[in-house]
C-alpha cells in the first residue's frame, strides 16, 4: 500500500509545508539522510504542557506535528514514498517545571510515525521538557529521515 493511500485511509490531509521562521532551510539532504528542522504544531498554540495545557492536548499537539514535519517531506521528495525510514525524532515540550509527562507528550509523533510507516516508522527518539520554545509553542520537533535520493 502506497503512503498516500495510508494517508487517506488514517483521514489525514497534509497541508501545504511550512516556511523557516528565519534564515536556515527546512530540511537538508546529505548522504541519504533527511535532516528536518524543528517544527510545531499548525495554528499556532501558545503554552506550558502542564500548565495551559493538558498531556492529552500535548499528545494531540505533537501528532500535528508530525503531519507538519510529513507536509515538509513530501514538498521535498515529491512522494512519502521515497522515506525508507524514520531514523531520529528529538522533541522538546514547552513543560511546567513540575511537569513530568513529556514523553508522554512527544507519543503524539512517535505514534503517528508508526501509523504512517508501520515498522518503517519505528525510530530513535529523546524528548525534553524545556522552559521556554519559540513564540511559546507547547511542542517543536526535529528529526531524521532515511530518503531515496
Amino acid at each position: 500500500m502506497s503512503i498516500e493511500s495510508r494517508l487517506h485511509e488514517l483521514q489525514i490531509v497534509l497541508p501545504e509545508a511550512s516556511e523557516p521562521a528565519a534564515k536556515y532551510a527546512n530540511y537538508v539532504i546529505v548522504n541519504g539522510l533527511m535532516f528536518v528542522s524543528g517544527k510545531g504544531p499548525s495554528g499556532n498554540p501558545k503554552g506550558k504542557v502542564g500548565e495551559e495545557f493538558s498531556t492529552e492536548e500535548g499528545y494531540r499537539f505533537a501528532r500535528n506535528t508530525g503531519i507538519e514535519v510529513l507536509a515538509v517531506v513530501k514538498s521535498a521528495l515529491g512522494s512519502l514514498d521515497k522515506v525508507k525510514r524514520v531514523v531520529k525524532v528529538q522533541g522538546f515540550v514547552n513543560a511546567h517545571p513540575d511537569f513530568e509527562e513529556p514523553h508522554k507528550v512527544l507519543n503524539g509523533f512517535s505514534d503517528l510515525m508508526l501509523d504512517v510507516f508501520g515498522e518503517r516508522g519505528i525510530h530513535a527518539r529523546s524528548v525534553l521538557g524545556a522552559s521556554a520554545l519559540r513564540d511559546n509553542l507547547p511542542i517543536v520537533v526535529d528529526s531524521i529521515f532515511q530518503v531515496e535520493e
